[in-house]
């Protein structure tokens, strides 16, 4: 049975959604194809159509260009393939801008920076558009002025949030800027413009995905978080845990089984903070989930690509030791968990079933063996296109199961899906605030956060059913003996909950310790896959952010803007 999706479809140009019917104002004078103008779009229907667009910018489709997996908030490319998590995957040949990346020699001529601006600043635009024409159209009542302004700047401050996260100096645009560059820290403004989302958005909304107060305070909390602003970031933490609800009126609270916040049928949950709403059934592609698409497994009935396939080192992360709890001295990596690396699909394999196993491991890696989905077990090589060169793991949260195919993806391209793209859930949400709660002193609750999200994953629900794995998962039963020691064990569960969700490699730029875990990883890792010995490691004061477009700084210029390139590229 097909689910009722509700509004917000990923990739929809707001101003192709009104003025179908209008008649043109002059036979002598027609607009261009498919514009608009402002007289067409002053009233109450055009703003909700712009407000729709701006939401339809949040997966970056409408670039011309550009494709889903370099503009796409999932962000698997920029968080992930560049982190520790994930290698780029499929063959040495294939997308070498995204090797670039990968092994941190990215270039400012890289167009994979140029789409993902332009499409952030596209969100910006339409943002801003929303904000401009609802203080000017006078059959607004007040109420929903202040909504559609309050949604606006929700949107205007997750696009710049993004850029920020990417690029770190970067302009901020509102609707009245007409001059900008980028000399100053913006995280301020876009904490301004979440503060008054939060102060005017209604706790629940008429239509499922729109942003609600809560999601706001959500999305407040985090870029303070990012601000270092930890205090302030715990206050608002204290009231959202307790408080904090769904834009469709569910209580926060974690999903009972891990999975479920990756399988179609069960969007939209209590965990469901802030999501993007996709849709792909029939033909469907404008709307559908595809900043995924190069990042299936190779064979079986996708047919592509073999990109984005877990590293050994996020595999062995998910050791765990006699008391169930991870191994935080980073001797986890000095044994590999077994893998059928150089075996083919025909040949037998066995797995190791003596390691003890976070359960969440098989939610988000498919390795030889182990059930993946209603596929049957993972067959190990016959999935992977190059196992030498990209190791043997595939990719599972976002793929769709077979049962989705048809009803839950394009029929002709099963790769493009209606799955939501989760930017924060309430795990996050949890986990910021135990971060939040060790950086002012408060560790005995940061322990009872953390635990909260281990204790979900123990669940009987969250195993891999018929698992040939021996899954051991429990709750910190011992205090932290120290801030320290409960700062590790807070980034090694965010590590672990939310692998291959696009957080990685911006945590570890936040917390500052990129460079030190990219270098000791790329170390081990060199003996695994031998073309990171081809990268020069990871420069600290440069790597942290990627180089801004040089065909932007050069547009900038025409304009009279200035826009100053990161250091060292």
């Amino acid at each position: 049975m097909k689910r009722q999706k509700y509004i917000l479809i990923a990739g929809v140009s707001a101003l192709s959604l009104i003025g179908l019917n209008s008649c043109k104002k002059s036979f002598l004078e027609p607009l261009p194809f498919g514009r608009y103008s402002s007289d067409q779009i002053s009233n109450k229907k055009g703003v909700e159509a712009l407000l729709v667009g701006a939401y339809g910018m949040i997966d970056g489709q409408g670039i011309a260009g550009a494709s889903g997996w370099m503009v796409g908030a999932t962000n698997w490319v920029y968080g992930d393939v560049s982190s520790d998590d994930a290698y780029k995957g499929t063959d040495a040949g294939d997308q070498p801008q995204m090797t670039e990346i990968e092994l941190w020699n990215s270039q400012a001529a890289n167009t994979y920076f140029n789409f993902k601006w332009l499409s952030i600043y596209e969100g910006v635009s339409r943002a801003n558009d929303v904000i401009k024409f609802a203080n000017s159209v006078t059959e607004l009542t007040e109420e929903e002025k202040k909504d559609y302004i309050a949604q606006a700047r929700f949107l205007r401050g997750h696009f710049h949030f993004e850029a920020r996260r990417m690029w770190n100096k970067v302009p901020y645009i509102t609707e009245t800027s007409t001059k900008y560059d980028n000399s100053a820290e913006i995280l301020p403004l876009i904490e301004a413009d979440f503060k008054a989302a939060y102060d005017n958005l209604a706790a629940t909304q008429p239509l499922v995905g729109k942003a609600n107060k809560w999601a706001a305070a959500s999305y407040l909390a985090k870029v303070l978080m990012y601000d270092k602003k930890f205090a302030e970031a715990k206050a608002l933490y204290d009231v959202i845990i307790p408080n904090g609800i769904t834009s469709n009126g569910k209580k926060y609270d974690l999903q009972p089984e891990y999975w479920k916040n990756f399988d179609v049928s069960f969007e939209n949950s209590s965990e469901s903070v802030f999501s993007q709403q996709t849709q792909a059934s029939g033909t469907v592609t404008a709307s559908a989930e595809t900043s995924y698409e190069l990042a299936y497994p190779y064979g079986g009935v996708w047919g592509c690509c073999g990109f984005y396939q877990p590293s050994q080192n996020l595999v062995n992360a998910f050791k765990t030791d006699a008391n169930g709890l991870p191994l935080l001295d980073d001797s986890y990596n000095n044994t590999n968990i077994k893998n059928d690396e150089g075996i083919t699909s025909n040949d037998p394999f066995t797995n190791d079933v003596t390691i003890s196993l976070d359960p969440r491991l098989d939610w988000t890696v498919g390795r030889r063996g182990i059930p993946y989905y209603d596929y049957g077990a993972h067959p190990g090589r016959s999935w992977i296109r190059d196992q030498a060169y990209a190791g043997p793991f595939s990719p599972k949260k976002h793929v769709n199961k077979n049962s989705d195919i048809g009803g839950f993806t394009n029929i002709n391209n099963f790769r493009q899906t209606a799955k939501n793209y989760n930017l924060i859930r309430f795990a996050d949400v949890l986990l910021m605030a135990a971060e939040a709660e060790i950086e002012v002193g408060s560790l005995i609750t940061a322990q009872e956060y953390i635990n909260r999200v281990r204790n979900r994953a123990a669940n009987t629900g969250s195993l891999v059913p018929n698992a040939p794995a021996n899954y051991q998962i429990k709750p910190y039963l011992v205090p932290f003996a120290s801030q320290a020691e409960a700062r590790t064990a807070v980034r090694f569960e965010r590590r672990l909950e939310l692998a291959m969700e696009g957080h990685r490699f911006f945590d570890l730029v936040r917390w500052g310790i990129a460079a030190q875990t990219l270098n000791a990883y790329q170390t081990a890792e060199k003996v695994r896959r031998t073309y990171l010995k081809g990268s020069g490691g990871f420069t600290a004061g440069k790597n942290e952010y990627y180089p801004i477009p040089n065909r932007i700084i050069e547009i900038a210029k025409i304009a009279g803007n200035i826009l100053t390139q990161n250091p060292g590229f």
